[in-house]
């Protein structure tokens, strides 16, 4: 492993974690970054049980703590119905150690993460550095940035989203599909937990659905996030109104006074797997390699496992083992990103948007029976909080 390096494209939550933990099995790692900062826009937020427990050991799991807020249920609903099944995340206290979900900015997490790798001499990372191509050779790789900066090392990860420029230098194709409508994200400090709302929630009408969930903010007592389908056909100024944003939370639920608005933010949303997370010595990870949309929380925490993953592999590749194992990390975590991450996002969308009248009281009959089962109501928590993809694969040879 002496000599050995890794070049990461992307400081986002999937390129530091994987740098996090190659520094940590002694490979030195450059990271390039194209924003000049970290940013702090509102994006995911939450942490699944698997995730905390993979970062407990190197300490970032306590910070996480330290800064977010627990999460020990979460309800489904339907618009006008109210609470059709709340799910009681303790029901998983025998296999966790964290029976919850953790709402906490991926942004902290990225702020965590950095701070952390400050301290360690493997570890370089230029700020600023646009990717504009990626080569590679027999002996290593060479990425070449914006200011004509060279960078060379023995294999690339491509953490730098979903117009991924590592992705693209190599021809792998993004197959899938853009939904026409965009989310939009209204954040207010309105409480919606007096209204009876738990941290996490989702809610099915088949004229407008909408998820909220509560996040720290810049702290006590947080914040609370509506996210809401959009028209296409509307503008974007006019979504992004602060007065449209406190008409449309208004039409959610009736207050006496204006919503406070703290932020709006517009995105458009994809469903897309790369056909290979490898090429040669370019691996994906990460939004790079597959994307969705943000309803389950599931983005994050599968960057974050890809990154664990690869980084596992990367360092054992590097400590003499055969590259073929790069290989298997491909059919491991691409398996899991079509048979559970794609699924389930694309099925939870489907379940909050439902018109077909029938099939919606069909699913809310469904979610109440897997909530009145202990049994149905843990296997439906291992899938959906990210152990059941974790499981299978690690079954995949």
């Amino acid at each position: 492993m002496a000599g050995s390096r890794v070049i990461i494209v992307g400081a986002g939550p999937t390129g530091l974690t994987a740098a996090l933990f190659l520094v940590k099995a002694g490979v030195p790692v450059t990271v390039l970054e194209s924003r000049t900062e970290i940013y702090d826009d509102p994006r995911a937020a939450t942490f699944h049980p698997p995730t905390m427990e993979m970062f407990e050991d190197s300490g970032v799991t306590q910070r996480l703590h330290d800064l977010g807020i627990v999460c020990p249920k979460w309800q489904f609903r339907g618009r006008a119905e109210g609470v059709v099944a709340e799910f009681d995340l303790g029901l998983l206290a025998p296999v966790t150690r964290y029976p919850y979900r953790l709402q906490c900015e991926q942004h902290k997490l990225v702020a965590i993460l950095a701070d952390m790798l400050a301290q360690e001499s493997g570890f370089a990372i230029h700020y600023g550095a646009t990717v504009e191509d990626v080569k590679q050779c027999e002996s290593g790789v060479t990425v070449v940035t914006a200011d004509g900066s060279v960078h060379t090392g023995d294999y690339v990860i491509g953490a730098d989203g979903g117009r991924s420029i590592v992705r693209k230098s190599q021809e792998i194709d993004f197959a899938g599909f853009t939904y026409q409508e965009r989310f939009l994200v209204i954040t207010t400090t309105s409480d919606f937990q007096e209204k009876g709302f738990a941290y996490s929630c989702y809610v099915s009408d088949p004229r407008e659905w909408c998820a909220l969930f509560k996040v720290p903010g810049k702290g006590p007592p947080g914040v609370w996030r509506v996210v809401f389908p959009t028209p296409p056909e509307v503008t974007v100024e006019e979504l992004l109104d602060f007065k449209t944003a406190q008409e449309r939370l208004d039409s959610f639920i009736p207050a006496r006074e204006a919503y406070p608005i703290v932020h709006t933010n517009l995105y458009t949303v994809h469903q897309r797997v790369a056909d290979t997370y490898r090429r040669g010595r370019a691996v994906l990870a990460g939004d790079a390699a597959h994307v969705n949309n943000p309803l389950g929380g599931m983005g994050m925490n599968f960057g974050i496992h890809d990154a664990v993953s690869l980084a596992g592999t990367l360092t054992r590749v590097l400590g003499g083992a055969s590259d073929d194992l790069l290989d298997l990390y491909d059919r491991q975590r691409r398996h899991v990103a079509k048979a559970f991450l794609q699924s389930m996002t694309i099925q939870n969308k489907r379940a909050l948007e439902e018109k077909d009248l029938v099939k919606r009281q069909e699913r809310m009959d469904e979610m109440r029976a897997i909530a009145a089962d202990p049994v149905k109501s843990c296997g439906f928590l291992m899938r959906t909080s990210m152990f059941e993809g974790l499981q299978a694969a690690s079954q995949i040879s």
